[in-house]
């Protein structure tokens, strides 16, 4: 999954390099941090928070079938 969130916000953002995505544990879910650069917030969120919502949906799909429950964070 965390490849999975890698790949979807560097073909979003101007600058792929600035990408990367933290993991930890949190109890009984996974935490996903995105990092991108502060130029690229905006693309990665999105008009009204639609694309970060998006992303959201597609990895939670994906760890439904792992039945494990993923939080995704978007940080600078």
């Amino acid at each position: 999954m965390k490849e999975l969130l890698e790949f979807i916000a560097k073909s979003l953002v101007d600058s792929p390099d600035d990408v990367y995505v933290t993991e930890s544990e949190s109890g009984s879910s996974l935490v996903l941090e995105l990092h991108v650069n502060e130029a690229d917030m905006g693309k990665v969120i999105g008009k009204q928070g639609r694309i970060a919502k998006s992303i959201r949906a597609v990895i939670k799909a994906c760890a439904s079938r792992e039945n494990k429950k993923v939080i995704v964070e978007i940080v600078q």
